[in-house]
């Protein structure tokens, strides 16, 4: 056998070799799927085909448990500020079950003539709902400084611990806001409002 009738049948094994590989890994997926629904292995790798072993059922979505949907708690917003400025939120109220993640939004500008650092201080009433009024992030974390004119928006995200007792129903959240080393003290915690339908707890 001459040279190029060898090079010719291997040329040919060679074909044959990369078409079966090549049928094999077409006939891989189907053949692993098949594998899944008979064995129950794997079964998320079904997607929206029927659960082999609950009949017509399909893939539920997760629900977060962390969520309690039987309560609403109003959370009311309230701003003060301790100088020449203007802070308000952006919203007066917001409905929130416990365990859900929630966001507010701050304005603040300095209507001064000349940049200032401030910070906000968080106050909140009834006083047994600071333990359970957990910010994610906030405002109130760091100290800012603002040019003369200057406006800012600050978010606050928060969730409520489903641990709050089910008599509180109102929660005010109270910032405020003043100038460092201006000499101004912020407002003492009993400023704070008390919901009239809170004054009891």
């Amino acid at each position: 056998m001459g040279l190029r009738q060898a090079n010719l049948l291997m040329l040919r094994k060679l074909a044959v070799v990369a078409l079966a590989m090549f049928g094999f890994g077409y006939a891989l997926v189907p053949l692993y799927l098949a594998i899944c629904e008979m064995t129950g292995i794997n079964i998320l790798a079904l997607g929206e085909k029927e659960l082999p072993s609950s009949g017509n059922a399909r893939l539920a979505e997760p629900k977060n448990s962390q969520v309690d949907t039987s309560r609403l708690i109003t959370v009311e917003f309230d701003a003060n500020a301790r100088g020449p400025w203007q802070f308000k939120p952006m919203q007066n109220s917001l409905q929130v079950h416990p365990g859900e993640m929630a966001t507010v939004m701050y304005e603040f500008q300095n209507v001064q003539d000349r940049a200032m650092s401030a910070q906000a201080i968080p106050s909140y009433a009834p006083k047994q709902a600071a333990a359970h009024f957990n910010k994610v992030e906030c405002f109130c974390f760091n100290q800012y400084t603002l040019a003369p004119g200057e406006k800012k928006m600050w978010p606050v995200v928060f969730v409520i611990d489903k641990k709050l007792s089910k008599d509180v129903t109102t929660i005010t959240l109270s910032y405020t806001f003043f100038e460092v080393g201006s000499g101004i003290p912020p407002a003492p915690s009993a400023a704070v409002r008390v919901p009239s339908n809170q004054s009891g707890t």
